[in-house]
C-alpha cells in the first residue's frame, strides 16, 4: 500500500500533509502542479485515475486519496 502522507509530504515538501484535518486544496497545498506529480506517480505505479472523472473534493484529504487509490486498484 501506499503511504499517501508520505508521498505527498514528498511532492509538496511541507509539513502540514501530516495533519488530517488539513484541506489539501484549500490550504494550496494540492495545486495543479501537485496533481500533475500525484497522478504521474500513481500511474507509474500502475494505478489510473482518471482526473476529470474523479470527485475533486477527493483531493482534499489523504483519506480522499487513498479512496482515489483503492478505487483504480480495484479496476487493475
Amino acid at each position: 500500500m501506499i503511504d499517501v502522507t508520505q508521498l505527498l509530504y514528498e511532492i509538496c515538501e511541507d509539513q502540514r500533509v501530516f495533519d488530517p484535518d488539513v484541506d489539501l486544496i484549500e490550504s494550496g497545498l494540492m495545486d495543479s502542479y501537485a496533481m500533475i506529480e500525484l497522478f504521474t506517480f500513481l500511474e507509474e505505479k500502475g494505478i489510473e485515475i482518471h482526473p476529470t472523472r474523479i470527485d475533486r473534493n477527493l483531493l482534499r484529504s489523504v483519506k480522499g486519496i487513498e479512496t482515489l487509490i483503492k478505487k483504480g486498484e480495484d479496476c487493475r
